[in-house]
């Protein structure tokens, strides 16, 4: 009446439907994220300046187009972008300006700026290179990365860099420069 290709078939149903028709799953599985929550930032904001003081004077005042907010447990960090400008106010009341592409302010109040980063002070010094690093504990900005430092008579550069706030004491590692004669 059947073939015997047909009544394979039929029995391959047969025997699927038999498999297929258990008792339900108790347990339910959780669809799986496409991004995970800790790659979600907490909150975001946009045009934004962050003034961090002490004792009432003004330290550092952050600007940028963007921020959010990233949390790990306790710790925080806010990454900004969308064209970074941070002011420092230095012991001395000169400023220090640094620019960038985006930045990381940190739980300790660090500061790291990354993307074509130039940083002015107030005497005519000029520092140009892609990340810096500027610690609050003891007010200093490094660099593992290629630096230029120009100033009124000098053009320096090198990989590595340590300076304080100011720039108005620096040294270069690995350094090479030019000098102009007056």
């Amino acid at each position: 009446m059947y073939s015997r290709r047909t009544t394979l078939f039929l029995l391959a149903i047969l025997f699927s439907a038999v498999l297929g028709c258990g008792a339900p799953r108790k347990e339910r599985q959780a669809a799986e994220p496409v991004v995970s929550a800790k790659d979600q930032p907490a909150q975001e904001s946009w045009n934004i300046s962050i003034v961090i003081s002490d004792s009432g004077r003004q330290k550092t005042l952050i600007s940028a187009g963007h921020a959010a907010e990233y949390r790990k447990g306790e710790a925080k960090e806010i990454r900004v972008d969308g064209g970074v400008s941070v002011r420092i106010v230095n012991r001395d009341g000169s400023a220090t300006l640094i620019t960038a592409g985006r930045g990381i302010v940190h739980d300790n109040q660090d500061i790291e700026a990354f993307d074509k980063v130039v940083i002015r002070s107030d005497d005519g010094t000029e520092l140009r290179t892609e990340h810096i690093i500027r610690t609050a504990h003891d007010r200093m900005i490094r660099s593992d990365s290629y630096v230029t430092i120009a100033g009124p008579s000098r053009t320096i550069r090198g990989y590595g860099f340590e300076s304080d706030e100011a720039m108005k004491r620096y040294r270069i590692f690995h350094a090479s420069g030019e000098a102009l004669s007056q």
